[in-house]
């Protein structure tokens, strides 16, 4: 364990504590929100309207001393109205840029595919390069700088898909699905008089979220999980369903989420048992299955699982820790 950082695992606890009490029975999503966050990338939820995803992103930057945005994408949003503008000044006689709501260190893109691809491009250079361009001058986005977005399913009316090359920004997707009938009963009960959300009270400040990330980076990884991470991305370039497999970005993606889930899990070291685990949150959103697979029924989650149990795992050694 390392030791600079056994006095912040309380808090993650804590803040995984925070989040439970908003989100009933969503313990695993949660987790890989967390894991999300400390790694440095951004979430993908994909899933039916009022199921909770935008109380859980709101929970979580609660229990973060960070500055929240948040954009509601709509048909006629511009990219400007997303990176922020320069507005004429005639008192000094020049232009001041105003931020947009990307601006800020946890921003939640709700129903992002509601947008136009235009709109939807403007946030996918933020994401990648963490920074905006503004009138041709470059705007640097601060640490931390964690997006969550959201949207419907492709089935819905008035959706634009994400592109491929966006979709790939995204560290991990994720679903949440209903409740069962015992879980939404206590969502009743907790709701009755004041939401959850309202307790919710910061626990890490913006400092110790970039101390922790940068902890994260020193998680120690063996090099036959490294193998095995590779193996695991290049069969989908090889796979008789898939038209287009993941690219090496899958594979950093892959390795930085797996260091991230052991540190939450209070480990210094990773696991290949992590690596099997998060796999199919890493990689289904980042291939493209062959018109055939599709006409038959097979989806991107079904075609990595039987990927992941088609790969040997490296034996254990003995690790540090």
């Amino acid at each position: 364990m390392i030791k600079e950082t056994m006095k912040y695992h309380k808090k993650i606890d804590i803040v995984l504590e925070n989040i439970n009490k908003v989100m009933i029975g969503k313990q695993d999503e949660t987790v890989l929100s967390l894991v999300a966050l400390l790694a440095q990338g951004h979430v993908l939820f994909e899933d039916v309207p009022g199921v909770g995803k935008t109380m859980l992103v709101r929970a979580l930057a609660k229990s973060l001393d960070c500055d929240f945005r948040r954009i509601q994408f709509t048909p006629d949003l511009l990219p400007s109205d997303i990176t922020g503008i320069s507005i004429y000044n005639p008192k000094e006689m020049e232009f001041e840029y105003r931020p947009g709501p990307l601006l800020g260190n946890v921003v939640l893109a709700d129903e992002i595919n509601r947008s136009s691809p235009k709109t939807q491009s403007s946030l996918l250079e933020g994401m990648e390069e963490k920074r905006v361009t503004v009138d041709g001058n470059t705007v640097l986005l601060q640490r931390p700088f964690f997006v969550m977005a959201t949207q419907n399913p492709v089935e819905f009316e008035g959706t634009y898909p994400l592109p491929e090359a966006q979709l790939d920004r995204f560290l991990l997707k994720l679903k949440l699905g209903y409740p069962t009938l015992e879980e939404e009963l206590e969502m009743l009960e907790r709701t009755t008089k004041n939401h959850p959300i309202e307790s919710v009270q910061s626990v890490i400040s913006k400092a110790e979220l970039i101390t922790l990330q940068e902890e994260v980076k020193e998680i120690y990884i063996d090099q036959s999980i490294q193998w095995y991470i590779l193996k695991l991305v290049s069969s989908t370039r090889n796979h008789h369903a898939i038209h287009f497999g993941a690219s090496p970005r899958a594979s950093i993606a892959l390795m930085k989420a797996s260091q991230a889930f052991a540190f939450v899990k209070g480990r210094d070291y990773v696991l290949p048992d992590d690596v099997k685990y998060l796999t199919p949150f890493v990689l289904s959103h980042r291939i493209t299955l062959t018109h055939e697979a599709t006409y038959d029924g097979v989806d991107r989650e079904q075609t990595i699982v039987s990927i992941i149990k088609n790969t040997n795992i490296p034996i254990r050694r003995k690790f540090s820790g």
